[in-house]
């Protein structure tokens, strides 16, 4: 009997790891392919007017190119077009992965979201975006940020 239980508590945990429904709110399959520069960073050409963009994880930056075998890439090529408020230069490193959702662009049948810290000169507080690299939208710089002037 003790084994049945433990069976049934393990099956609804494992199961309630990943809803079957996304929260994400920008996802968008008919956004334009992503286009690589000469200086190997994404080309952005809009800016985002909704100040949770990238800063909320039910609204991610999404950064699907090609395919996600090397994740760190692209979030490197889109991390590295952009500058700090004033043009400054930005630093970043991953802070953590999270928020599990369905996606049918992983072969688990599940995406995460990668979490970047960033810095520049003369910050008060450093600024977390959220990135996914497993869906598409329309990729911009979030509020608060700039492009990398080359």
């Amino acid at each position: 009997m003790k084994k049945i239980a433990f069976l049934i508590i393990l099956l609804i945990s494992a199961s309630s790891c990943v809803s079957t429904k996304s929260t994400l709110k920008n996802v968008d399959d008919n956004a334009p392919d992503l286009i690589l520069k000469k200086d190997n960073t994404f080309s952005i050409t809009q800016f985002a007017k909704d100040k949770k963009y990238g800063y909320d994880p039910d609204y991610p930056i999404n950064i699907f190119f090609q395919n996600t075998n090397n994740e760190a890439l692209n979030e490197v090529r889109f991390l590295n077009a952009l500058a700090g408020p004033n043009g400054e230069k930005i630093t970043f490193h991953r802070l953590e992965t999270c928020c599990p959702f369905p996606t049918k662009r992983s072969n688990m049948g599940a995406g995460f979201l990668n979490v970047y810290e960033l810095k520049w000169e003369g910050q008060k507080k450093p600024v977390k975006l959220y990135l996914n690299i497993y869906e598409k939208g329309i990729l911009m710089v979030p509020m608060g940020l700039r492009l990398k002037q080359n």
